[in-house]
């Protein structure tokens, strides 16, 4: 007999939160299970039917995909229409079992996902099934692209399911608009928000922050219900709330001379206040067609729209006597307080210090179109869905620099600091000797002399655009069979092409005087006025500056003097991809042992043709001193195969409690950046010996990208015990394995440049052989961990516990594999290897709720222990960082008015980061605080009325 499974989610919520220990967990679990058997009396005994809504619902919801799912899968589902548990998706999806978010250095809120410990790259991410483009050099989709109120709810797939393309290693997750032939009627839900930031910190110049959130969706059914429409628009704003910002330049530690010894300082500092505005627009649209019972057709219409700006008004500059620049004489240490070779105080004479007046812009715009069609005839069921998804992601980076002009002093000053233990270095409190708010004294300038040699750097600008598409096509057809346990065969192909191009124009901003009619140097130490300045507060400081906005002054106070240094002429580049999968998927239902068995059983062969363009550059042909190289445009690629079985199998073990066993083969495919051809190469002096010997020698010295960079790929064994209470709740246990047959890593390896030489090229008498460091495919390793949760309302133990519920879970992981450090763009590492990128080795989850008579209120906090994370540099690339452990607290409180002429009104107060958590960085060897970024708590309030 063939059981019925329910093929797709509902809406879905729920979420969880934070620090929990391990034993705590276990306790709950052996609590929980020895009221079992009074939940299930009291669960007989029940004969009143209860409309669930709100919390509840959403969770109920949540666990009814769970538990009728083939795989092993997590859920969300909104508690109502335009109402996910959370202001973004990113959050909701963080508070599921083996999930956490990395916290966007920007803005502090949650941006990415990690699943089961590993780099958000490694999970595919869908909307409706259908794999979606993304803005940064990686695969990993930004989930604050998505408003929660235009999904319905997020699916989880932790075991590959052989009909689902785009699969992930770590997860699949699939977000789903709702679909509107599922409602019984009419629903329109209106909802406004106002949003207040408090104060980062209660210093000077730190301001407050507020916004406004619109939504509103609707959904109508029509021609006796075979045409459905759904509408969703959401727009948010939010304005000012200034952020603190402060780096210790790497937690550098300054060896600097003083009374014929040799002590201690902080080495540099930058510190900013950093406020930001945004405005998002989101619009969706779902156009439902089913005229009877074999044929069926959907489109799906996904928009958004966002624009970012971050300002930046600081103060930077080196210490310990470091001249940073060609205008920098460096700093002499005097009036020091030394305790164990630790100057814990004093002064710095000849210090030149940066006012910092930057800005960053973006605008990223997605765009996404599905058109799935269905029909049954002859046994069959035929689909076919045409898909295309983009996303353009246009920036804008403007730096610039003010302070003391020329290369000698024209006013001498000090800066003072106190308060340094030899590893505080974010905590030191520093002062000046001038006033950096003169604006007789502070000019726009080249303050330092950072663009090195004779060329000039008043500032900085850069134009990067990001561009991504995904085309696809996908044809399949399913029929019902009585072969044995085989009940069902799912054959398919999916056809899809993507290509993603990076384009960037960038270089240094001169001043006005700088430059003859001809563009030749005249002055490059030329200084002017700055327009429209007003004062402000050097960051973390509390040194007052100079402040201005230089939006607008390009051609006004500045001319752009473009550079093609070979690093930036390397980020520029751009990958295509086909990728044609073949998917072939059977449904199992038999009896094994007594034990009822269900399950599916697949195979996916995906063909792969990958072309990656970039540009080579002969280092021999740059002129340094105007930052500029010759470079000729390459290309590279290659054709793989890929085989990927799956098997999912889950026992009915009799009292809602089920076993389940996932095994198959999982990819992730390489960071599209990673594929581009580009390459440059020079001489280096002073490189490594080839033969091993530890001397060092002239070679021939590059990197590149590798076009022919195959995926990520394990083999995997999941194994998950569930006991569920009715759909009300459930504990459950998993754990899981997955052996890295392949990954990707950067390495030094010996190569011949031969193929590249030109007449211009300077070889060493050691030839044409020499290093380059460039991804490549290693194998070994393995990921493994153990997720437990507890999911239950506070009923089951007694009825006076009613409305009272938890959401708990903890998650342990673990990796055998070890990353050459050398190889990646890394801060605040000097270990020779790093952890898998994206591994915290604990997270916690834990959410308290209650809801009865019109009440909704619940506490939630995730906790998730120190990680290698991926953070965006001032260069505009990606680099890994340690970011310390976390713990982020959430409030939400709603009441609505269930009766009455207000009926459908609900009104709404929420608070986010209660704790003001910080985000910071660290140095992995001495532990120390390298940077930190404070964000304050922010406040919603508002109201949701649903008619």
């Amino acid at each position: 007999m063939t059981r019925s499974r329910q093929t797709r989610s509902p809406l879905e919520a729920g979420r969880h939160s934070p620090a929990l220990t391990p034993i705590a967990a276990a306790c709950s679990v052996l609590i929980l299970i020895s009221g079992q058997a009074y939940a299930q009396a009291a669960a007989s005994t029940e004969t009143q039917t209860v409309t669930v809504k709100g919390i509840r619902k959403g969770i109920e919801d949540a666990i009814n995909v769970k538990k009728n799912s083939d795989q092993i899968v997590e859920a969300i589902s909104a508690e109502d229409i335009g109402k996910l548990p959370d202001a973004s998706v990113a959050e909701s999806i963080s508070r599921l079992p083996g999930v956490t978010a990395q916290r966007s250095a920007v803005t502090g809120k949650s941006q990415q996902v990690s699943v089961r410990g590993m780099s958000p790259d490694f999970n595919g991410g869908l909307l409706n099934g259908r794999e979606q483009a993304s803005t940064a050099g990686s695969r990993g989709v930004e989930f604050d692209q998505y408003p929660s109120e235009l999904l319905g709810g997020v699916v989880i797939y932790k075991t590959p399911d052989a009909s689902l393309a785009g699969l992930g290693l770590s997860s699949t997750i699939d977000l789903q608009t709702v679909r509107p032939l599922a409602f019984g009627q009419r629903n329109v839900v209106v909802n406004y928000r106002k949003e207040h930031a408090t104060k980062a910190v209660n210093e000077p110049g730190f301001t407050t922050g507020d916004g406004d959130r619109f939504a509103l969706s609707y959904i109508d059914q029509f021609a006796d219900r075979t045409i459905g429409v759904a509408l969703g628009l959401t727009q948010a704003k939010t304005r000012g709330g200034a952020r603190a910002n402060f780096n210790s330049w790497g937690g550098w530690a300054a060896d600097v001379d003083y009374n014929g010894g040799k002590v201690k300082t902080p080495g540099g500092f930058t510190t900013d206040i950093e406020t930001t505005d945004s405005e998002r627009t989101g619009v969706m649209g779902v156009f439902q067609y089913k005229p009877n019972k074999e044929f069926e057709s959907i489109l799906d219409l996904f928009y958004s729209k966002g624009d970012f700006s971050v300002k930046k008004r600081g103060l930077e500059g080196p210490l310990g006597g470091l001249s940073a620049g060609a205008n920098d004489v460096g700093g002499k240490l005097i009036n020091a307080t030394v305790s164990n070779g630790i100057a814990t105080s004093g002064t710095f004479e000849n210090w030149k210090g940066v006012i910092r007046n930057h800005n960053e812009d973006y605008t990223d715009t997605l765009k996404s179109i599905g058109w799935a069609n269905t029909l049954k005839t002859g046994g069959w069921t035929l689909k076919s869905d045409l898909s295309y998804s983009q996303v353009v992601k246009d920036s804008v980076r403007f730096e610039t620099t003010a302070g003391l002009a020329g290369n000698t002093y024209n006013a001498a000053d000090t800066i003072s600091f106190s308060g340094f233990n030899g590893t505080n270095f974010t905590d030191v409190k520093y002062t000046s000797g001038l006033n950096y708010a003169d604006p007789a004294l502070i000019k726009l300038t080249d303050v330092q002399g950072w663009a090195g040699g004779s060329a000039a750097q008043a500032g900085y600008y850069a134009n990067p655009k990001t561009t991504d598409d995904i085309t696809a096509l996908r044809l399949s057809g399913k029929r019902d069979l009585s072969w044995g346990p085989l009940t069902a065969v799912d054959v398919g192909v999916n056809l899809q092409k993507r290509t993603k191009e990076r384009v960037t124009n960038e270089g240094a901003l001169l001043v006005n005087g700088t430059v003859d009619a001809n563009g030749n140097y005249i002055n490059r130490l030329a200084a002017v006025d700055m327009p429209g300045a007003s004062v402000g507060v050097g960051g973390l400081t509390g040194i007052p500056t100079l402040n201005f906005n230089p939006v607008g002054t390009l051609g006004s106070v500045y001319r752009l003097n473009p550079w093609t240094d070979s690093d930036i002429v390397g980020k520029s580049w751009g990958v295509e991809e086909k990728v044609n999968t073949l998917m072939i998927k059977g449904d199992l239902d038999s009896t094994v042992a007594g034990l009822p068995i269900r399950g599916n059983v697949g195979l996916q062969m995906i063909s792969t043709k990958q072309t990656g363009l970039g540009y080579l550059v002969d280092k021999n042909t740059c002129n340094t001193g105007n930052h500029t190289c010759g470079y000729t445009a390459i290309s590279g690629g290659a054709s793989y195969n890929d085989f990927l079985p799956s098997l999912n199998l889950t026992a009915d073990l009799g009292g809602d409690k089920v076993l389940r066993l996932g095994l198959g083969r999982v990819l992730a495919r390489a960071n599209m950046e990673d594929m581009k051809a580009g390459l440059d190469f020079g001489v280096k002096n002073d490189a490594p010996a080839l033969d091993g010997s530890g001397g060092t020698v002239a070679l021939l010295n590059g990197s590149a990208g590798n076009p022919q960079l195959k995926p990520f790929r394990a083999n995997a064994i999941d194994l998950s015990f569930e006991k569920y209470f009715g759909k009300k709740g459930y504990v459950s246990v998993a754990g899981f394995h997955k052996e890295l047959s392949s990954y990707i890593l950067r390495v030094a390896k010996p190569f011949d440049y031969a193929p590249f030489v030109t007449p211009n090229t300077v070889v060493p008498p050691s030839g044409t052989v020499g290093w380059l460091t460039q991804p490549i495919n290693g194998s070994g390793g393995s990921i493994s961990g153990v997720e437990l949760a507890v999911n239950v309302p506070f009923s089951l133990l007694t009825p006076a516990l009613n409305g009272f519920g938890v959401q708990v879970n903890y998650s342990n992981t673990s990796s055998s594999l070890k990353l050459a450090s050398a190889g990646f763009s890394t801060q605040n590492v000097s270990s020779p290897t790093i952890p898998l990128p994206g591994l915290s080795k604990e997270v916690t989850n834990l959410r308290l709720y209650y809801e009865n008579h019109g009440w909704q209120i619940a506490v939630a906090g995730r906790n998730r222990s120190a990680y290698l994370g991926s953070i965006s540099d001032y260069q505009d690339q990606q680099k890994y960082t340690f970011i310390k452990g976390e713990t982020v607290v959430d409030l939400q409180a709603n009441y609505e008015f269930e009766s009455g002429p207000l009926k459908g009104l609900s009104i709404l107060a929420q608070a986010n980061n209660l704790t003001n958590e910080e985000f910071a960085q660290y140095d992995v060897t001495s532990g120390a605080t390298t940077e930190r970024k404070v964000f304050g708590k922010s406040y919603l309030f508002g109201v949701n009325y649903k008619f």
